[in-house]
Formats: structure tokens, C-alpha cells, sequence
């Protein structure tokens, strides 16, 4: 079993959401007792795909955060660079055009896609400006982009108790439910440790996103950005 180190290689990071494909929607389900599909609506909603545009869902997994875009008559192209979760994605939705790739070196052409999203992805990638960067490279002018992360809860006696829950009570529940729990305390390290809303917010600026927002969702413990390139 792998669990990555908060460097976060890729290969590392890769090998180890490999191990947990199989069961990974379930596992996420579970571990956020039931918050991750409320979250992936608000991301649905926030992304408003249309019919015939082109959305890149990066770090897409098993394509279940592709769906929504999908059945709103979009082109969605769901990339991540693990390729066990390519692979139990395929399966599940051979329709789609599953595609490995680097966040940090995307394979497709600038000024492709109406819409670019991740979500719960971004925390694993090793330059998360490069990967901004590269986002805002492959949106068309005009374009937008959504990102669902871990944040940091805004009131801080529940923040504290986040925390306790991260550390503690979460990797328990991940050895009874994940192949790989040893990822899941990977996860909960890198959760406490990714910047809170400002400072992705000004990540995203830097990188040349503007209008850039956020909305804070479950108390921030997910933070929804969202940011535009000009036209």
C-alpha cells in the first residue's frame, strides 16, 4: 500500500489513489457523512455547464464528479493522472472520454475549454501555481473555473473540533472502509495543512484569474472559488 508524503510527488500521489479506486466514491461518501454529494451539486451548480461546451473536469477520478456536466448536454473530458482511477472510471462510463494527464503540463491546446473544474485535487498536485496557471492557459478567453476544496471552517470552536475529527476520528473510519487507509491519513495532513480561502484566492489572481470569489460551504470546511479569464 502507498501513502504519499506531503512533498507530494506525483508518482507518489498517483500510485496511492490507485490503490483506493476501487472503492473511492464510497469511502468519500462515508467519511464526510454524506456531504460529498451536496458539495458536487454546488460545483454542478457553480460551473453551469451548457449544451456543446467543453468543460475539463481535471483530477476528474472515476468521472463521478463528470456526470452532471454530462447530462447538461456538455462535452466534458474528465482527466486525472491516476490510471487506476482512468481505469474503474471506464468501466463505469465507457462513453467518456477518459484522458491521463498532469495537472502541472496539460495535454491539450490553449483557449480549449469554456469552463476548467477540480475538486478535492488541487491539495494533491506538487506546484499548485503551476497548475493554476496551467488551468488559465487551456480557458478559453472569457472562460471560468470552478474549484471545490478542503478549506478552513470560518468559526473557530468548530474549526478545533474539525481538526479533532481529522486527525482522530478519521483514520478509524478509513480502516474500515478503504483498501488503503494509510491514504487517508495522508489526506487529513494535507487538509490541515493547504492554505485557507484568501490565499487561494490570491493563488488564483497571480495566476492571472479575475473576478475571483468564494463561498464557504458546510462552514468552510469546502470552499467553492471560482474565477473568470479575461476575454
Amino acid at each position: 500500500m502507498t501513502r504519499a508524503s506531503l512533498d507530494k510527488q506525483p508518482q507518489e500521489v498517483a500510485s496511492m489513489f490507485d490503490d483506493v479506486a476501487a472503492h473511492y466514491d464510497l469511502t468519500n461518501d462515508v467519511l464526510s457523512l454524506g456531504q460529498a454529494r451536496l458539495w458536487r451539486k454546488e460545483v454542478a451548480r457553480a460551473v453551469d455547464a451548457r449544451p456543446a461546451q467543453k468543460i475539463l473536469d481535471l483530477a476528474a477520478g472515476t468521472a463521478t464528479s463528470s456526470q452532471p456536466f454530462a447530462r447538461a448536454g456538455a462535452y466534458v473530458v474528465p482527466c486525472d493522472f491516476s490510471l487506476g482511477m482512468l481505469q474503474v472510471g471506464k468501466g463505469r462510463h465507457p462513453w467518456m472520454p477518459f484522458t491521463a494527464g498532469d495537472a502541472m503540463r496539460l495535454p491539450f491546446r490553449d483557449d480549449t475549454f469554456d469552463a476548467v473544474t477540480i475538486s478535492f485535487g488541487l491539495r494533491n498536485v506538487q506546484d499548485t501555481s503551476a497548475a493554476l496557471a496551467e488551468l488559465y492557459r487551456v480557458t478559453k478567453p472569457g472562460g471560468r473555473v470552478v474549484i471545490c476544496e478542503f478549506s478552513q471552517p470560518t468559526w473557530a470552536p468548530f474549526r478545533s473540533v474539525y481538526t479533532e475529527y481529522l486527525m482522530r476520528a478519521l483514520p478509524p473510519v478509513a480502516r474500515a472502509v478503504s483498501s488503503n487507509p494509510d491514504a487517508y491519513v495522508y489526506l487529513a495532513e494535507s487538509i490541515r495543512a493547504w492554505p485557507d480561502q484568501p490565499a487561494l484566492a490570491g493563488l488564483l489572481q497571480e495566476a492571472g484569474w479575475g473576478r475571483v470569489a468564494w463561498r464557504d460551504l458546510t462552514g468552510g470546511i469546502v470552499a467553492l472559488h471560482r474565477g473568470y479569464k479575461a476575454p
